[in-house]
């Protein structure tokens, strides 16, 4: 007889019940949403803000249907879009009472309406790919050649400090081209010179050069980047410059943004639900600094004059700034160290009172200011300030304890983990790396979004139906039973989908149609063989048993091939490409025990129990020398 043992039996009962369990939310839709993100770095989303949201909402006489919250945002569900609009305007008034000095982005967005104890167990819907909401896309070329340059040129500023630290006189450090070139009167002197250099500057490769036609400084040293160092330069950029958009992101309340690296030197951007292709450009292409001052300790300390810096009266020479925490402080104007000095920023602990901390590691020439500026100022407090848009921000102002050489510098004081982490990121990626031009750009509108999911729908449902009329009509009750073991696979890659909250775009719908031929295929192959069985005189029983398990062979095979294919789509691939790939390839593994497990186990619950079956319903079986009617 053909049956499974029970801790299989019980393995497809799980998997076919987890499958509709997060299966389930997709079929609720999205509703009105409104999203609260921050647009400072320095202000956080947290249980305040919330509660804040809540009061003002209640205050309003506007009825939600859940507030969910995320490390980056705050999102309201509603019921329709008129509550959604007001919603809006009333959250807007309470967190952004001046428009010109706006804290947070409150924004439209889409949530699902799955029900709160799905939400409350991680049962979320898949998201839909910039096809199938609507949107703006854009393919960005970073300018790798810009970067390269940026570096040379900080790294000649820092030759021209190492160089006077170490009393060797030239006669001029410029960039010519991609070249770095330094003049020197004697050869001796060159000699020296590029021993130091090449000991501090380890990625340059210097080569000698003489040039008669200039007699006062006829020696030089001609510095070109390493081709790794080039390599890193450019590979850090891009993924700084990914960072820095990530950031800057969150401010248009975009639910799942697709930022991903295309090729060497491209980054894609994909937002879904976005149409104001304007503020998207104005986003994406926004600068930031990062500047390092001094601390008025005196005046800062004077409640009457802080009361007239609030007011737009500060003393001369100083400019009001809020610290981490709302704090109000006044900072001497002159800019100590900019951010192109910071090469590094990683969290960290402090090595005497383990708290948390973030290390940073300045080039040659931000060490000599930076070590001269402790050196100066011990017991005094400097500013670390972030500016965008050209507003600052104080990120942190700690206590200068004593002199700091070296080029690698601490922050601490006051600060959590997730704090030091934050500040980390966003002293290296507060600006872009490199420049970055738009070389291509679309708009998609929700309207035609939904068109492409009505049409993908229909064609899935459409391709469905035939395989279940023309399985049902040609095996029978095995034809049937592939059907129902079909509609699993279905289900369980749905539920696939679901719980990795993969974006599903629409060649992802047309991998979803190709899973369904190649996932009827196995079962033909086992009905195929099944009616082979019976052809050469085996019982009905010992039919099914030998039909499966010989069958199983061939179809390993053939689905190893395919998820072959499909892995290097989805390795090499981008963009489309890389959409089909994911369901392609979790459609694989979906199939594969849908169309051999799953099916098998409602063959035997059909006639694994009965002792003798003289007959299976697998449609019309031809065996040689019998005559049929």
């Amino acid at each position: 007889m053909n049956r499974y043992p029970l801790w299989k039996n019980i393995l497809v009962v799980v998997a076919l019940a987890l499958g509709l369990f997060y299966t389930l939310p997709n079929f609720f839709g999205e509703a009105p949403a409104v999203q609260i993100s921050s647009v400072k770095a320095t202000i956080k989303v947290d249980r305040l803000l919330q509660g804040r949201v809540e009061d003002t909402l209640k205050a309003a006489g506007i009825v939600h249907d859940g507030i969910f919250s995320d490390p980056n945002s705050i999102r309201v569900r509603l019921s329709d879009g008129d509550s959604q609009l007001k919603a809006k305007d009333a959250i807007e008034k309470a967190l952004n009472p001046d428009a010109t000095e706006a804290s947070y982005s409150v924004a439209l967005n889409l949530l699902s309406s799955s029900p709160q104890w799905l939400t409350s167990m991680h049962a979320l819907p898949m998201y839909l790919g910039l096809d199938l909401r609507g949107g703006v896309h854009f393919l960005l070329q970073v300018d790798m050649k810009g970067a390269l340059t940026k570096r040379l040129d900080s790294t000649g500023a820092d030759l021209r400090s190492l160089l006077r630290d170490k009393s060797l006189r030239h006669a001029g450090i410029g960039r010519e081209g991609m070249n770095l070139v330094i003049k020197f009167r004697e050869a001796d002197t060159r000699d020296k010179a590029r021993s130091v250099i090449a000991d501090a500057q380890p990625d340059l490769q210097l080569v000698d050069a003489q040039d008669p036609g200039t007699p006062d400084a006829p020696f030089k040293l001609v510095g070109t980047l390493k081709l790794q160092a080039e390599k890193r330069i450019q590979e850090y950029a891009l993924k700084q410059n990914i960072t820095t958009l990530h950031n800057r992101i969150n401010e248009l309340g975009v639910a799942e943004p697709v930022i991903q690296q295309q090729g060497a030197d491209r980054i894609v951007v994909q937002l879904p639900g976005v149409q104001d292709t304007a503020k998207a450009k104005d986003i994406l292409g926004r600068t930031a600094t990062l500047e390092v001052r001094m601390v008025d300790d005196e005046n800062s300390a004077n409640p009457a004059v802080m009361d007239q810096a609030s007011k737009g009266q500060p003393p001369l020479g100083t400019e009001y700034y809020t610290e981490r925490g709302g704090r109000p402080l006044l900072l001497r104007k002159q800019v100590v160290l900019t951010g192109e000095r910071l090469t590094d920023a990683q969290p960290g602990f402090d090595n005497q009172t383990h708290e948390p901390a973030v290390h940073l590691t300045l080039d040659s020439a931000g060490a000599r200011i930076f070590k001269e500026l402790t050196r100066d100022n011990v017991g005094k407090r400097m500013a670390i300030v972030l500016i965008e848009k050209g507003k600052g921000e104080v990120v942190t102002a700690p206590v200068i304890r004593s002199e700091i050489g070296g080029g690698r510098v601490q922050i601490s004081g006051r600060m959590t983990t997730v704090e030091a982490n934050d500040v980390a990121l966003l002293l290296r990626a507060g600006s872009l790396a490199a420049p970055m031009d738009i070389i291509e750009e679309r708009t998609i509108g929700p309207s035609l979004g939904a068109d492409n999911i009505q049409k993908g729908f229909h064609s899935t449902v459409g391709g469905f139906i035939a395989i279940a009329a023309f399985m049902s009509l040609y095996y029978l009750l095995f034809g049937f039973v592939s059907v129902l073991a079909l509609a699993s696979n279905v289900m369980l890659l749905f539920a696939l989908l679901s719980m990795l909250q993969a974006t599903l775009t629409l060649p992802g719908i047309a991998a979803i149609a190709l899973t369904l031929g190649m996932a009827i295929d196995s079962n033909v192959l086992i009905n195929e063989r099944i009616r082979e069985e019976l052809r050469n005189g085996e019982s009905p029983q010992a039919a099914i048993r030998a039909g499966y398990e010989r069958a199983w062979a061939t179809i390993l095979d053939s689905n190893v091939t395919t998820l072959i294919a499909g892995v290097a789509l989805l390795i090499f691939g981008s963009g489309p490409i890389r959409g089909f790939a994911v369901v392609h390839v979790l459609g694989i593994l979906t199939s594969i025990f849908s169309s051999v497990v799953v099916s098998r186990a409602l063959i035997n619950v059909i006639y694994g129990s009965r002792r003798k079956v003289d007959k299976l319903s697998i449609g019309q079986v031809w065996i040689p020398g019998v005559a049929t009617k």
